[in-house]
């Protein structure tokens, strides 16, 4: 009897063993493959990464994926697989490579699960034809000349929130750094990009009405690395069977202050929108760039300057060594420097960026067909690749004890080459972080009216809460309990 007939007899008589048995040959012969003749076998990592996917789509989403990774990398080195067809990397050398020279590498297809609305955006598109019209229509407004520009009204912001600090001190009661570090953040965003203050620094309350709203791109983060249509799927399952009023009230706000702005906004405006409708985009897609802008640069920004008040009341110390040169310096008159110039407040603000963790996971890209050839480890074309701040800003051999809070070490006089290679608070390459300058002129300009108007003398962490902030480690982390919160000693 020919072996076909034997299966189908097989088939019609013992159908649950013989797909049983066929399935479970496919799944033994396609794990060999993965294990021992997939073209990236030769880098290391434990079994179950190189078997599947989903070892990874769970670290993800229960939010320790950063550090669980950084733990391989010291068991397995500088290169570990974390998925069948993926490898983290974690040396600094290859920064260049992959988001740097000629561009760089194409982003992983994940992105797109950063798409508002339906429309990609600056951030999230993978097509560089795509992203280039519309990052150069609003580039020019992220230029130092064009934050100085606008110092007055971004300088308001900042002291519309060092207020709101100062009177929350006062009560007596936890102050949640946090929330007011956000509200900041979205108002220098609207301001200066908008030219429409979102006023967050006037509202009352445990959280901003903005917040549920970052939150909820933030925890796109737990399913960043599912494929899209699994992910859209799943996103539509939530929504229907899992709604969240709260999310829901804050997605409105935002929506009718996006869709007030952008229908307010002639296409000759300078404004953010106004540069995005003047190349021609549909006022549907501006709205989601706009969505997106103020949720990237609420998230991060915030979760920095909350770690800059956070680490200077613990240390006391440090805190009285940048007030010391801040007030100098202001008192310095003609001879005062740019604040940005300041080494001590340079190494505080570089310091925080190192340790925040706002965006602790690797930044995915693809190996393009030349492939990829670094301290003699090959990665062939169509790896998933990439790097993430986490093991680049706690590799212990770059920096000593990188769990604590040093801002000397980025003193002119300590800083070395290693340091400025690993750090990668804002990415690296064309598709770096595009608001960065005007992210760290805010961390500048705040540090510095927090600190010259003495608003942490006393502020203090609550007792059994010095430890590290714990989050959940996804593409932008989130704070556990959506707090960073001081206690001022009355």
């Amino acid at each position: 009897m020919a072996i076909h007939d034997v299966l189908l007899d097989s088939l019609f008589n013992y159908p649950l063993l013989t797909i049983l048995t066929i399935s479970t040959t496919l799944i033994l012969f396609s794990s060999i493959y993965r294990v021992f003749m997939h073209p990236i076998s030769h880098i290391p990592g434990p079994l179950i990464p190189k078997l599947t996917s989903l070892w990874l789509y769970y670290h993800a989403y229960i939010g320790d994926e950063a550090s669980t990774i950084h733990q391989l990398h010291e068991q397995y080195g500088l290169y570990v697989r974390v998925s069948p067809n993926e490898v983290d990397i974690s040396d600094s050398e290859a920064i260049a490579p992959i988001y740097v020279t000629k561009g760089g590498f194409t982003k992983a297809p994940c992105y797109a699960n950063f798409d508002i609305d339906g429309h990609k955006t600056i951030f999230s598109t993978t097509d560089m034809e795509y992203r280039k019209p519309r990052a150069s229509a609003v580039v020019g407004m992220f230029s130092t000349k064009s934050i100085r520009e606008n110092e007055a009204a971004i300088y308001g912001c900042v002291d519309r929130m060092v207020s709101r600090m100062k009177e929350e001190s006062k009560t007596g009661l936890p102050v949640n750094i946090l929330n007011l570090a956000r509200s900041l953040a979205v108002d220098a965003v609207s301001t200066h990009l908008f030219q429409e203050n979102y006023n967050a620094t006037s509202e009352k309350g445990n959280r901003l009405s903005v917040s549920a709203f970052v939150d909820a791109f933030v925890a796109v983060g737990r399913f960043f690395y599912l494929p899209n249509t699994a992910f859209t799927w799943l996103e539509w399952a939530l929504k229907k069977f899992v709604p969240d009023e709260h999310t829901a009230t804050s997605m409105e706000v935002v929506d009718k202050f996006v869709d007030n702005l952008v229908s307010s906004t002639l296409k000759s405006a300078t404004n953010y929108p106004g540069r995005l409708m003047a190349i021609g985009l549909e006022r549907s897609e501006v709205k989601a760039q706009c969505k997106d802008l103020i949720f990237a640069g609420t998230d991060s920004t915030g979760m920095n300057l909350a770690t800059i008040c956070r680490q200077l009341s613990l240390n006391p110390d440090k805190h009285e060594t940048l007030r010391k040169e801040i007030l100098v310096n202001a008192q310095a008159g003609e001879n005062r420097q740019d604040i940005q110039s300041l080494p001590y407040l340079s190494a505080v603000v570089k310091e925080a960026l190192r340790i925040s963790m706002a965006n602790p996971t690797r930044l995915p890209h693809i190996v393009p067909s030349t492939g990829l050839r670094l301290s003699n480890i090959t990665i062939p074309p169509g790896t998933m690749v990439g790097l993430s701040a986490y093991s680049l800003h706690f590799n212990p051999t770059v920096f000593p004890s990188p769990q604590s809070f040093i801002p000397e070490r980025w003193l002119p006089d300590q800083v070395n080459d290693s340091m400025n290679k690993s750090f990668f608070a804002f990415g690296a390459g064309s598709r770096a972080c595009i608001a960065r300058n005007l992210a760290m002129t805010e961390l500048y300009w705040a540090t510095e009216r927090i600190v010259e108007g003495d608003v942490l003398r006393g502020a203090r962490v609550q007792d059994g809460k010095e430890g590290d902030v714990e989050i959940y480690e996804w593409f932008n982390s989130s704070v556990k309990g959506e707090k960073i919160e001081l206690v001022w000693k009355r």
